[in-house]
């Protein structure tokens, strides 16, 4: 279909991992889409390029495991609906044990360059700074937690309500070269093969008690960022604590968290140690290495000098150093509608992370549906949602009314967010419940694609 004979455009705003995925379903049902995309016009407070759908954060989309895990089975129903994001994963995905992880510079080129080839989609960086024209009838705000102060503002004036935020964290990035892996030793937790079969895709520095303790005391007296008055209220996400705040939860958290050594030996004892910091391959080269858990709102000088009393990273050299950053989101149960548009305002659509979703894959999955759903509108096609059964009709389902709107905060996937089993009495139990739940996501998924 060529232009002059194509449908009005859907206009996307944002171009991160949701609003490029919005772009590519909508372009792939039929209808142009321009992707408006800020930066370099505007930069924000986390991004360091202005490449299409760059990965501020972690560079993993977490586990793959498609038969008893959600998020693996939200990749794999993405997958069988052509996702983009999905697509340029697994072309650029690294050692990473168990999870999807990808080289974040690859990863982002590949997206970037997909949308630019098509040949119904056009990328305009510009800022949108206050809420679309009436002219733009199809909209889909994909802006995410950086959206631009002033669009937010617009927003919530039409909306009448109150921002709702939390703090996100970052977890810094160690140069390959400066780890001392005479102390630290490559294994995957339970030397678990990921996406590439690689059962050495982690590298593991190891703490001992009195090793451990000095850390935990380090982190509680470091320098730490401090907040303005009006953000002193602002949650944490409870995915993404910062390492100080759990350590301040008590002094073993750590060691059950982000620390755990379970599942790994220290080939130089032939023991557990009793912790461990772990790091991941952030790029498809190997010479960069993300802390893993280790986000922190630590100020940079005290970030590398407690960070190099952890051993085997006493001369490490960082790409990047952890950081916090405001998020915001929409109280979608109460503002949008089950095909995710604004009740205020029904030509805008909202997606991914800015309707309270977490995580890369989530907000992407959200960004695929509202593309959907914004080409069906616009041939005039009925669009049917998924069946909550599935993991992207439930993520769907929770944000548009599942959820209590008064106590509403930003949800992974999860098979907690599903219908219960039908098992005629039988009681399945852990790994046998999640592996059921997810044969009959993907089959109902199945079912639903035309």
């Amino acid at each position: 279909m060529n232009r002059s004979s194509a449908p009005a455009p859907i206009h996307i705003v944002g171009g991160g991992l949701a609003g490029c995925e919005a772009a590519w379903q909508a372009a792939r049902a039929g209808t142009p889409a321009i992707l408006y995309e800020m930066r370099p016009v505007r930069s924000t407070d986390a991004h360091q390029t202005d490449t299409l759908a760059e990965l501020v954060c972690s560079n993993s989309f977490r586990s793959d495991d498609a038969e008893a895990n959600a998020v693996g089975v939200l990749h794999e129903e993405m997958r069988r609906c052509h996702s983009l994001i999905l697509a340029a994963a697994d072309e650029h995905k690294v050692p990473a044990g168990g999870a999807l992880a990808v080289d974040r510079d690859g990863f982002a080129a590949a997206v970037q360059g997909r949308l630019a080839a098509h040949p119904l989609v056009e990328v305009r960086r510009e800022e949108v700074a206050e809420l679309p024209p009436p002219a733009w009838d199809k909209v889909v705000v994909a802006t995410g937690p950086l959206t631009s102060p002033a669009l937010a503002q617009a927003i919530l004036d039409l909306t009448g309500e109150e921002s709702l935020a939390f703090f996100d964290a970052i977890a810094p990035i160690v140069h390959a070269d400066s780890i001392d892996e005479t102390v630290a030793w490559r294994q995957s937790r339970y030397d678990k093969p990921g996406p590439g079969g690689d059962t050495r895709a982690y590298i593991n520095c190891p703490l001992d008690e009195a090793q451990y303790n000095g850390f935990i005391d380090a982190l509680l007296a470091g320098d730490k960022t401090e907040f303005k008055d009006w953000e002193k209220d602002t949650p944490y996400f409870e995915g993404c604590l910062p390492i100080e705040v759990m350590a301040a939860r008590g002094r073993e958290t750590l060691r059950f968290g982000p620390m755990k050594p379970v599942g790994l030996t220290d080939p130089r004892t032939g023991r557990r140690a009793h912790a461990v910091v772990q790091l991941r391959q952030d790029n498809a080269l190997g010479t960069l290495f993300n802390m893993v858990g280790f986000q922190t709102k630590l100020k940079h000088g005290a970030q590398t000098d407690i960070f190099r009393t952890i051993p085997g990273l006493e001369n490490a050299r960082f790409a990047r150093l952890g950081g916090i950053h405001r998020n915001t989101f929409l109280n979608s149960p109460r503002l949008l509608d089950a095909q995710l548009r604004l009740k205020a305002d029904p030509r805008l659509r909202f997606a991914g992370q800015i309707t309270g979703v977490e995580g890369y894959v989530e907000s992407a999955a959200i960004g695929l549906l509202a593309g959907r759903m914004a080409a069906a509108e616009r041939l005039g096609a009925a669009f049917a949602p998924p069946p909550p059964t599935t993991a992207m009709g439930a993520l769907l389902h929770h944000i548009t009314g599942g959820a209590a709107a008064d106590s509403f905060q930003p949800m992974n996937v999860n098979f907690g967010l599903m219908p219960a089993l039908e098992t005629g009495g039988r009681k399945l139990k852990g790994r046998m419940r999640k592996q059921a739940m997810a044969r009959r996501a993907l089959a109902d998924v199945d079912r639903w694609l035309p």
